[in-house]
């Protein structure tokens, strides 16, 4: 279901508010190319990104901001607070590709095409793994989660399109049931790093889940 854009704005400015201290928040844009003519996507949170002071600038055909204007802002600070002891930045990577793996054999499918063990995630669980071309050559960096009744992957924005015209080919030829449902913008993503980050989310999860128990890429 598409979230509204006043819901998911609303919501992420409380998250920042509350944990993040008044700290300057950024997007994941290391690149600023020209799109030319190409007419940009905006993300939900683009208006709270523009009121925040964002300086909004093309990265993978998104508009998003490159950094913060204003005392908190800037590419150093907003830098140095995500690595500073308890502290923690939230980035909105909407532009990356989010894709529900569906089918009987889906899983037999992505061990085709990816390395790791998918068939050995737990429900819940996820893992780093690489998309592999025929030859095993690397074409691009993913993460897996075994979200039950499908799987849920994430690309690279910049890569997406692409990873998807090499998962066609590869279904094509794959004798099995699979289906990839490619979510588009329908749903958006954000990302909590930092020291800080696993104390900022903990405050929103039920009691019983020990973050700091958790292994690595679950």
């Amino acid at each position: 279901m598409k979230t509204t854009s006043t819901t998911t704005r609303t919501a992420a400015l409380r998250f920042w508010q509350r944990f993040g201290g008044g700290a300057p928040t950024t997007s994941r844009t290391m690149a600023t190319a020209s799109a030319g003519k190409e007419e940009l996507v905006k993300t939900t949170l683009y208006e709270l990104h523009k009121e925040m002071g964002g300086d909004m600038v093309p990265f993978a055909g998104y508009e998003l901001p490159v950094l913060y204007k204003g005392e908190n802002g800037g590419v150093m600070k907003e830098h140095l607070w995500c690595r500073e002891d308890g502290k923690a930045a939230l980035f909105d990577v909407s532009h990356m590709g989010q894709i529900r793996w569906h089918g009987k054999d889906r899983t037999q499918f992505l061990e085709k095409i990816v390395v790791g063990d998918i068939a050995g995630l737990a429900p819940g669980q996820g893992c780093l793994s690489l998309v592999t071309n025929e030859k095993g050559g690397i074409i691009d960096d993913t993460v897996i989660t075994n979200a039950g009744d499908y799987i849920y992957m994430v690309v690279n924005g910049a890569t997406k399109f692409g990873d998807m015209e090499h998962f066609k080919e590869q279904m094509a030829a794959f004798d099995g049931e699979v289906c990839m449902d490619y979510l588009e913008d329908s749903m958006q993503l954000l990302a909590l790093q930092g020291p800080g980050a696993a104390k900022a989310v903990a405050k929103l999860l039920p009691s019983t889940v020990d973050l700091v128990k958790m292994p690595f890429m679950t």
